[in-house]
């Protein structure tokens, strides 16, 4: 009696149900997400270091033509052209440059160049000028 008890008891017992494990995926999922969020913040970071970068090199650039010694004419010219061309990055220096850089060629290019004279002197400080102002 006690095995028929038994077997009847297990009669009602019920295989086992398949649960859906979906652990997987979330798993890959959070992985997914977090990677991106990693890279998204990377991603700001780097261009707000870009960006000071570029802002430091435009005041390294201002300092330098800021210290052209017009003594030595050819020399200048070539340092003026070179610095100024890399600060022109908004249209009035643009603008300015584009004014400057023809007064500035008469000093290149040649064996012997005079001393500056005033026009052009005072276009390359009005242009230092703007510069200071803007960076």
């Amino acid at each position: 009696m006690n095995e028929q008890n038994i077997s009847a008891q297990l009669r009602d017992i019920k295989p086992l149900l398949e649960i859906p494990d979906s652990s997987y995926y979330i798993y890959w999922g959070l992985i997914v997400f977090v990677s991106l969020l990693l890279l998204g913040v990377l991603f700001f970071v780097l261009k707000k270091l870009w960006d000071n970068r570029k802002i430091n090199l435009e005041k390294a650039y201002l300092e330098a033509i800021k210290k052209i010694d017009w003594a030595d004419t050819k020399k200048s010219a070539y340092e003026a052209t070179h610095y100024a061309r890399l600060l022109a990055t908004d249209e009035r220096r643009k603008e300015l440059f584009s004014q400057l850089e023809p007064m500035l060629e008469q000093y290149k290019y040649k064996k012997e160049v005079n001393k500056i004279d005033q026009d052009t002197l005072n276009q390359f400080n009005l242009y230092v000028q703007v510069a200071n102002e803007s960076v």
